[in-house]
């Protein structure tokens, strides 16, 4: 007796397309994606516990804010800078040096944690940042092909996250480990210096997958020197839709995204604990929108997809914001992280297909400075309308600037297009 055939389901071609995508990851990009494994567990055990070692130390609030903002600004004024050092150094060894600078200044911070050498060493690890920055989706544009290329752009996100939350988890237990083992309180300046030592010895690890990444073709020396300025000349408008919703988007976010735990703990009275463990399921909602972007590309196109998830987003920005039940803000704070956040990769993917190979370090840099401009100065002002007027406006001005940016994306690069971009 034969049976007729069954006819594969849907979902099992996305499966197989997705298993299909990542198989062909060269490997270059297998060995950067591990190297943001360890870089992301050792950022995340130095950025749980660096203000509680500040605090050990008998520094206040106001000198972590500080060394915050220190670093906050050396990313982005060296961002251009770095972009053309990684055009001069090449990807493998800017890749590196960002790994080996990062991780050095994380250790000089518990040799020698002195006001002056703390806010030097946050100058380094700014500069290390944002060489690693520019330099990252260039390098993988140019070590992949059309076909995974949002795959590995997306993919290498959902690791970050998924390391930094790693990270953050092994983090909250290594001072007690250390404590124990050098027979001092849990809390000491020692126990945390110890924690955050192992942070910097693993960040700089990082170097040894990518030392062994193999260099393109295409030498550092024939790179022309002012290729990324004659591109900006040539393609002003193109550079101005590329950036600006990117601009009009980091503005937004710096007015709530750095708040959300004080959000949830004056608004809605959560205790800490709460928070937490919120905090740490946006992670996982982050993680699950970033492995489910590709596919999502795949079938509808780039700007769709980030026209149309970023446009989603919006209802549950507002139902976070202003309901009054906490059930309902927390949903909402899941489902938004999952939509708004699902389009980055997708639209860095696209804007790095839209320049140049010797162009992507100077736009991945100006990129790294709009991104940065919001979370620099919008913080301030949303402080300063938070202790004047409570939440209500400065959700106002994320949501009127998440609307603008959507219909930038709409206007310059989907209204009027019958193909997928």
């Amino acid at each position: 007796m034969t049976y007729p055939k069954r006819e594969p389901h849907a979902s099992e071609g996305v499966v197989k397309t997705y298993i299909k995508r990542v198989r062909a990851f060269s490997p270059n990009a297998r060995k950067y994606l591990i190297s943001i494994m360890i870089y992301g567990a050792g950022f995340g055990i130095h950025r749980i516990l660096f203000n509680f070692y500040l605090r050990s130390l008998g520094y206040d609030e106001t000198f972590m804010g500080l060394l915050s903002t220190v670093s906050s600004m050396t990313v982005l004024i060296s961002a251009l800078p770095m972009g053309y050092m990684a055009d001069r150094l090449g990807r493998k060894f800017s890749l590196v040096v960002a790994a080996l600078v990062t991780g050095a200044s994380i250790l000089l911070m518990v040799i020698f944690p002195s006001t002056a050498i703390l806010i030097v060493t946050n100058i380094l690890m700014g500069f290390g940042s944002s060489l690693g920055a520019v330099v990252s989706g260039p390098f993988m544009m140019e070590n992949s092909g059309e076909e995974e290329r949002t795959y590995l752009f997306s993919i290498g996100s959902g690791l970050r996250m998924a390391a930094y939350s790693v990270g953050d988890w092994v983090g909250g237990y290594l001072p007690s480990w250390f404590g124990g083992i050098l027979d001092v309180p849990a809390v000491s300046s020692t126990a945390y210096a110890w924690a955050i030592g192992m942070a910097g010895v693993l960040v700089m690890a990082t170097a040894i997958p990518r030392l062994m990444l193999k260099r393109n073709k295409l030498a550092t020396e024939n790179r022309s020197a002012f290729a990324p300025i004659t591109y900006a000349r040539q393609h002003p408008g193109m550079l101005t839709k590329l950036l600006l919703p990117m601009f009009i988007t980091s503005i937004g976010a710096g007015l709530i995204m750095p708040f959300m735990n004080i959000f949830f703990s004056n608004v809605h009275q959560q205790p800490d604990p709460v928070i937490g463990t919120l905090m740490a399921w946006g992670s996982l909602a982050m993680g699950i929108g970033l492995i489910l972007a590709p596919a999502f590309a795949d079938r509808f196109g780039k700007i769709q997809v980030v026209v149309f998830s970023q446009a989603l987003s919006i209802p549950f920005l507002i139902m976070l914001g202003f309901s009054p039940l906490f059930e309902l803000s927390a949903l909402a704070y899941f489902i938004r992280l999952t939509l708004m956040n699902m389009s980055s990769p997708v639209y860095q993917t696209f804007v790095m297909e839209q320049v140049d190979a010797d162009s992507r370090a100077m736009v991945a840099s100006l990129n790294s400075m709009v991104n940065s401009f919001g979370r620099a100065f919008s913080p301030v002002v949303s402080g300063w309308m938070q202790v004047n007027y409570g939440f209500g406006p400065p959700f106002i001005g994320t949501i009127t600037m998440y609307v603008i940016a959507i219909g930038m994306y709409y206007f310059f690069f989907l209204r009027g297009k019958k193909r997928r971009v």
